[in-house]
């Protein structure tokens, strides 16, 4: 039941950043998902891939695998990178 904590990313699709501060501890998949015979989606039995926790600080989310012996990776945010155009380059 391992478990990896990550900063959420902006959404692409708006220009807000809710939400973006928080960061996510979310449990791994253990088994793989397999097409369901009746309706053909992907499902499994693991309920635990399901749980997702939020906490302000990567420390909160730490000390809470801690504390419940979750092996967890902390996952870094990657660096922004910002692409500087012109409206004019539009049109090159």
């Amino acid at each position: 039941m391992a478990a990896r904590i990550y900063q959420r990313p902006k959404s692409t699709m708006q220009s807000g950043k809710a939400r973006t501060a928080e960061w996510v501890l979310e449990f791994e998949s253990t088994e793989a998902h397999r097409p369901d015979p009746l309706m053909g989606w992907a499902g499994g039995s693991d309920t635990q891939s399901q749980v997702v926790l939020t906490f302000a600080s990567v420390a909160e989310a730490t000390a809470y695998a801690d504390k419940y012996g979750i092996p967890a990776r902390v996952q870094p945010t990657p660096p922004k990178r910002l692409k500087l155009q012109a409206y004019a380059d539009n049109f090159r």
